[in-house]
């Protein structure tokens, strides 16, 4: 039977109802011993028998974070491919394990499931991978609340979670554990990134009101913000909580109105920033003056997906931090490889979402080789502390002590109609911000990884 490919979603039946038929776990495995004296033994999916192993993608598929769930399947199957038949980063990776034949010689396949951008969702979902799919690694998500959860199973489970799109300080940070990684950056480099352009955008003597997404992520945005903007001399007039599943934003602008605020910062993602933004517009904002000066609108957390959704005219001028954007190709080997490639397998350049998944799958697979073995503990070793080059500009490093990854990112401002060069091309980028100026110290955010061996 043929399989049907719609490129514009990047999904397939058979991509979420795929079950791997091969690896079946043996019930008793002997120790035994390989290159860095790890002694290994059976935990989670390990040992991987058979000719193929099983890698697990959850993603939100449905929900207000759908549109970057699509954009990040269509990344993994992409690096599935490239990982069996070469091609994209696997070319611009240094250092490079990578053999072009799958992993440790054995061809990757992949599960799907959609986490509804919902904690319990996403849990029951991993769950079925694990135990049913016998993944060996698994990915994805577009919600801290979602990565922390599933961060929580992996652990539990002994199986290797490589974060896709989280941002919440919470993910590595109170709630890092050992089986978790994350490649994106956080609220906290948001706020470090970002407070200094504003003050010089808009000045020092300014007053901030916050509307912000009621759960982890936001909570962490909406304090990072607040702190560094302070720092700048900024007043933070007050702050709103908003219900996840909001739709409709008009009943918490209305405050704002009445305030002597004279910016407004939406701590939202995805749908929600769509929507609260463009609520924000109808109202009148960007027109209002407050306090002898123009309104300001901010979005912490940019991406070019959003800004295609929220409309170029709600964008125009709006300031925010993203983790990569798709015109780096012209920076760096691995972002033209991957932009290309991508482009020519969909029709179109990927989001930050999709590049930040694709590199995850990329590394945990270089990691493996690198370690020689599918063996949980020493691909945990082998990624803390690894730096490496080839997936976007500068050199990334996943620091060991709370597996969060430092990189280079971005400032951006949403552009205006006589600077657009295409319909994808929405951001201009004001700031690339150098890995060394986002770096923190690790007890900034306190917690416990956990143990290599699960209990």
């Amino acid at each position: 039977m043929s399989k049907k490919h719609d490129k514009s979603k990047g999904l397939t039946r058979r991509d979420v109802l795929k079950i791997s038929a091969a690896s079946a776990v043996a019930a008793s495995t002997p120790m035994f011993f390989v290159k860095d004296a790890w002694a290994q033994k059976a935990i989670g999916n390990f040992p991987v028998n058979g000719p193929t192993v099983t890698y697990g993608f959850n993603v939100p598929l449905t929900s207000i974070y759908a549109d970057e769930g699509e954009d990040e399947l269509r990344a993994y199957k992409l690096a599935v491919k490239h990982l069996n038949n070469g091609g994209g980063m696997v070319e611009t990776l240094q250092p490079n394990a990578l053999k072009r034949n799958g992993v440790l010689g054995k061809k990757v396949e992949y599960v799907v499931g959609d986490t509804q951008t919902n904690p319990d969702a996403a849990r029951t979902s991993a769950r079925r991978m694990i135990e049913r799919d016998k993944v060996i690694m698994f990915s994805g998500g577009s919600s801290s609340a979602i990565a922390i959860a599933q961060q929580y199973l992996a652990q539990e489970l002994g199986v290797i979670f490589m974060c896709g799109l989280t941002h919440s300080n919470d993910t590595t940070g109170k709630d890092k554990r050992r089986y978790g990684f994350r490649h994106f950056f956080n609220a906290y480099m948001t706020g470090k990134a970002l407070a200094p352009i504003l003050s010089k955008e808009y000045g020092k003597d300014r007053r901030a009101f916050h509307l912000t997404a009621d759960y982890t992520w936001g909570h962490t945005q909406y304090q990072s913000m607040k702190d560094f903007t302070e720092k700048e001399g900024w007043t933070t007039v007050d702050n709103i909580m908003t219900p996840v599943k909001t739709t409709d934003f008009s009943q918490f602008l209305t405050p704002i109105l009445n305030s002597d605020a004279d910016v407004l910062i939406l701590n939202h993602y995805g749908k929600n920033m769509n929507n609260s933004l463009t609520n924000a517009v109808e109202f009148g904002f960007k027109e209002m003056q407050k306090n002898g000066k123009n309104m300001e609108i901010v979005v912490p957390l940019y991406s070019r997906l959003m800004a295609k959704g929220a409309g170029q005219k709600n964008i125009e001028g709006v300031l925010g931090t993203t983790a990569w954007n798709w015109t780096q190709k012209d920076d760096d080997p691995g972002s033209k490889a991957f932009v290309e490639t991508f482009e020519k397998e969909y029709g179109f350049p990927p989001s930050q979402a999709a590049q930040t998944c694709y590199v995850q799958t990329i590394i945990y697979s270089d990691a493996v080789e690198r370690a020689g073995t599918f063996y949980p503990p020493a691909v945990i070793k082998a990624l803390e502390g690894h730096e490496f080059a080839g997936t976007g500009p500068g050199k990334t490093l996943y620091r060991a002590e709370d597996h969060q990854c430092f990189k280079d990112m971005l400032v951006v401002k949403g552009k205006s109609p006589s600077q657009l060069k295409g319909k994808y091309d929405l951001l201009e980028i004001v700031s690339k911000v150098k890995r060394e100026d986002t770096v923190y110290p690790v007890d900034t955010f306190p917690g416990e990884l956990g143990p290599y061996e699960p209990a």
